[in-house]
């Protein structure tokens, strides 16, 4: 046996949106979690420990449901020891299950299957097995070594089966750590608290941390100056197995980033500072690549230039020689290469956005979502994100592109702020539910797709004769005398004129007449005498069509 302790298991809650994970969680910890949730979906990770009646602590963590958080998934199932899977027995295994089947497959991960609403009158089991048959799930009633328990997590049936399975599964796992050294762990999610300032919550997995520890984060370091866990209360130190909110960042961390402790201060910095001077140098390298990649493309472009100037006048020196019989063409412009990359980023039409955010796997998750919305002609071009509510600086940077907007997603925009904004008319456009801000942008961008102009021709005539009348100041002006073979020729609509399959005009009628009466129309099988509001040559034998425009709005 080990000689470290044990410490508490972390199990990942995951499954597709609406099978009820909140809602499972709810009844754990009997808060009311999923009644708080804006539209019913967990948008960020929570972080929590819940002492069992056997008096076994289990930690939690809540990974977000919706397709537009899979990279918060895949973090929340490598710092997890157990992933537990809920499955809706009246839904089966669905997209985002599939997902989190891989993320626990990809970070080697023990699963425990929870069969929810087992209450349902449309519950189907044998359709959730044979889901999870599919995608290499077997449950120890097929013969398998996967655990399945069926719950009702609305109305708390078969959670005692659960913690018993999860509390069992933990110790045959052995999950112990060590406590008599530094803090290690990773950020599960930060963000900027209004009193606190940059705040992170932090999961630690070995070692102890405590009040004044010094740790390092990423690219940000933190003398911690105050703990407290999801109930508010404060913390001295923290032991394995453990989430906490730790206050005192110089910067806000990212969500998924390894936390270290450092013997002090200094340390701490300098090993901020490399790697925020690594992660320059991977920038500048990644931009040389570029640029060396668009001279290496201009260098052939030259090279194929001149070969073929060269060619050229060899071909021109034969044809005075008398070797070529005709004169050589000049050869066609040399057309610049372009990768896929630079393919899909030509586009016609673009809305700039900014992104603001509570936490940064929330802004992560949002800034991935509005990367996938568009097609070939428009798309979002996200010119900056960030975490925190709404300030003036990012009202007037979005003032700076034109039509520029801010998106904020469970943020506020304070007075001043809204003020500036409607000064410098940018739209301020916020949400607590990210299908709805998908939404929004979407129709934002459809609103900017010119619209497909479709055209119905509603009369034919044809031309039989031309005849030549007099119009003021004794002016000869040809009338085409017509026979409608078709439909109604309107006065008020326009008419193109076809010869063959070319349309050789477009425009209004200047008159429509039969003998010498004015008409608003003429139908199919009558004569009449058409006169244009243009000069152009018409022939006996053209058709003419009556014509009516209708735009039809796109859509994404």
């Amino acid at each position: 046996m080990s000689i470290y302790p044990l410490r508490p298991p972390v199990v990942t809650i995951m499954g597709h949106v609406d099978h009820g994970k909140t809602t499972l969680l709810d009844s754990l910890r009997k808060t009311s979690v999923a009644a708080g949730e804006a539209g019913g979906i967990t948008q960020h990770i929570g972080a929590f420990s819940v002492t069992l009646p056997s008096k076994k602590t289990i930690t939690f963590l809540d990974t977000p449901g919706h397709a537009a958080f899979t990279a918060m998934r895949a973090r929340g199932a490598h710092v997890t020891d157990i992933v537990v899977l809920v499955v809706a027995a009246d839904d089966g295994v669905k997209p985002q299950t599939i997902e989190a089947i891989q993320h626990a497959k990809d970070a080697n991960v023990p699963l425990i299957v929870a069969i929810n609403k087992i209450d349902k009158h449309d519950a189907n089991l044998d359709i959730v097995r044979e889901g999870l048959l599919k995608h290499e799930i077997f449950l120890e009633e097929d013969g398998g070594e996967t655990q399945s328990i069926q719950v009702s997590a609305l109305k708390g049936k078969g959670l005692d089966d659960l913690e018993e399975a999860i509390v069992a599964l933990a110790e045959m796992l052995d999950i112990r750590a060590e406590v008599d050294i530094g803090c290690e762990g990773y950020v599960i999610e930060s963000q900027v608290e209004k009193g606190r300032g940059n705040v992170a919550t932090v999961l630690v997995k070995r070692g102890t941390l405590k009040v004044g520890s010094i740790i390092v984060a990423g690219r940000s370091w933190c003398k911690v100056r105050n703990m407290v866990d999801e109930n508010g209360k404060t913390m001295k130190q923290v032991l394995p197995g453990t989430p906490v909110k730790v206050i005192g960042w110089k910067e806000l961390p990212n969500a998924g980033d390894e936390v270290l402790e450092a013997e002090n201060e200094d340390l701490a910095k300098k090993v901020t500072e490399n790697r925020t001077l690594k992660h320059i140098r991977e920038q500048q390298v990644k931009d040389l690549e570029v640029i060396n990649e668009k001279r290496r493309q201009r260098k052939e472009e030259i090279h194929e230039e001149r070969s073929q100037m060269r060619d050229m006048k060899r071909a021109v020196w034969m044809y005075y020689q008398g070797l070529l019989p005709e004169y050589p063409s000049r050869p066609p412009p040399v057309v610049k290469p372009t990768n896929e990359d630079e393919k899909q980023k030509e586009y016609d039409i673009y809305t700039s956005v900014i992104v603001i955010g509570d936490v940064s796997g929330t802004v992560e998750a949002v800034v991935n979502a509005l990367d996938e919305v568009g097609n070939n002609e428009i798309r979002v071009d996200v010119i900056d994100f960030g975490v925190g509510d709404v300030t003036e600086s990012d009202i007037q940077m979005a003032a700076a592109t034109e039509g520029g907007i801010i998106i904020g997603f469970n943020v506020k925009a304070g007075k001043k702020v809204q003020s500036e904004a409607s000064r410098l008319k940018v739209d301020i456009l916020t949400f607590n539910i990210i299908y709805k801000l998908l939404e929004e942008v979407k129709s934002r961008l459809t609103s900017l797709l010119p619209p497909i102009i479709e055209t119905h021709v509603t009369g034919e005539a044809t031309i039989l004769q031309i005849f030549q009348i007099t119009v003021k100041g004794k002016q000869q002006k040809p009338i085409a005398g017509c026979r409608v073979t078709n439909g109604t020729i309107l006065k008020n609509q326009r008419v193109r004129v076809m010869r063959g399959s070319r349309m050789i005009w477009e425009g209004a009628l200047e008159s429509l007449k039969q003998v010498k009466k004015d008409m608003t129309e003429v139908k199919k099988g009558m004569e009449c005498g058409m006169g244009f509001d243009d000069n152009f040559e018409f022939q006996e034998g053209d058709l003419i069509q009556s014509i009516v425009t209708k735009e039809i709005p796109r859509s994404l």
